[in-house]
């Protein structure tokens, strides 16, 4: 733990009078004695307290306490601050970060520190020191507010660090669940998810060589995942990044309530990201199906893209002679190689895709590629030259789809 940053080399307190130093050293001798009763009895009515272990009230809050008052001593008699003061308050903040004891419940415990120090003191002063009294219940409340921030910024750092962690767990989790480099069953006990379940793939519209910054993305992939969690159920699980992912929910008893969900998922990240939002969902009857599952959602969105299909929320009835076409069968390689003349001509590959996915409308075709129509006009031509398609006729815009399919050309 680093030493604590203080507001120049050192943080001074006011001098106290002989009369308040001389009070204080009077209860140095009962700083075991109060250490001892505030991790045993004061601090028992916090929340949660009694059910810590015997052994950190014993030795870890105990001798947290005993820091803290000789602390407290230590700066009665030398009132400026040194760095490291606050060292065993952020280790121990840490530690109970880590351990999950509410933050309310720590800081009530410093604050419950106090107040029998209060005790402690005004039991030992006399009439005469009425004042000394009041000067020490001074200095000790100018230290508690010194120690409850350095308490309360480690607790929420370790926190914050700690579901960053988790976080990055679960991702790696539902990662190798999807592509099989973790056990299936391993993966689902670790997650909480039970069988059956809908694995939806999303597609979010991202304009191509569009460029955002690091914390916009992150920010995107927040909402998304904020709007996932509110429209399908407290139990998703999810890999999303700023094009999509996948999205793991419970199946519903009845099939019509999956899509009622599935479709209302899709308006409500429409108002987050725009019109192209596309997602298919598929069951996986097992946690062993689930990779399969995430594979045919995904293939779903790929072919209804590529055929131009309305964005929205897509079922496989809906692309099912197109989805039949990029399976691989003895056919696969000879439709594929129906685009070989054109393999080494990116624009006019990249020109095939889009004006399918455009539904043949050569304005807006144009548009997505930033060229002149007439542009589009001549690489359609040449494209037809060169391999035979005529992709205007029902024949030619079919066999031309499901060789980009086969081809991998129509990105997911």
């Amino acid at each position: 733990m680093p030493s604590d940053p203080l507001p120049g080399p050192r943080t001074t307190y006011p001098a106290l009078s002989p009369a308040a130093q001389a009070l204080a050293t009077r209860c140095e001798s009962r700083v075991n004695e109060l250490a001892r009763s505030m991790a045993r009895d004061a601090f028992e009515r916090l929340p949660g307290y009694a059910d810590l272990p015997a052994d950190v009230k014993d030795v870890e809050i105990a001798a947290t306490v005993r820091n803290g008052l000789r602390l407290f001593l230590r700066r009665v008699r030398d009132p400026q601050g040194r760095a490291g003061d606050h060292r065993l308050f952020r280790e121990r903040a840490a530690q109970r970060a880590e351990e999950g004891m509410p933050l309310h419940t720590l800081l009530r415990s410093h604050s419950t520190a106090v107040y029998v120090l209060w005790q402690a003191l005004r039991d030992e002063a006399t009439d005469e020191e009425a004042g000394a009294l009041i000067e020490l219940v001074d200095f000790l409340l100018r230290g508690h507010e010194a120690v409850i921030g350095a308490v309360a910024e480690t607790y929420l750092i370790e926190q914050a660090t700690l579901a960053a962690e988790r976080r990055e767990h679960h991702r790696a989790l539902v990662r190798g669940l999807l592509d099989g480099s973790v056990p299936p069953l391993r993966a689902f006990e670790e997650l909480g998810i039970e069988s059956p379940c809908l694995v939806v793939h999303l597609h979010l519209p991202r304009e191509e060589g569009t460029t955002t910054t690091a914390v916009a993305d992150r920010r995107l992939v927040r909402r998304v995942q904020s709007v996932v969690d509110r429209t399908m159920s407290a139990e998703t699980v999810s890999l999303l990044g700023v094009d999509g992912g996948h999205v793991i929910v419970p199946q519903r008893a009845d099939d019509e309530d999956d899509v009622r969900a599935c479709e209302e998922l899709c308006t409500s990240l429409r108002q987050v990201c725009g019109d192209d939002v596309r997602l298919a969902a598929v069951t996986a009857a097992t946690a062993e199906d689930v990779p399969t599952a995430a594979r045919t959602a995904t293939d779903i969105v790929r072919i209804a893209r590529a055929c131009g299909r309305t964005p929205g929320f897509h079922l496989m009835d809906d692309v099912l002679l197109e989805y039949h076409l990029s399976r691989h069968d003895a056919s696969s390689d000879r439709i594929a190689a129906l685009l070989n003349p054109i393999e080494n001509r990116p624009d006019l590959i990249d020109t095939l895709r889009v004006h399918l996915e455009h539904r043949h409308d050569r304005r807006s075709t144009a548009h997505h590629l930033g060229l002149h129509p007439n542009t589009v006009d001549n690489r359609l031509a040449r494209i037809t030259e060169l391999t035979g398609l005529d992709i205007a006729s029902p024949r030619g815009n079919a066999l031309a789809l499901a060789a980009l399919l086969l081809r991998g050309n129509v990105p997911g």
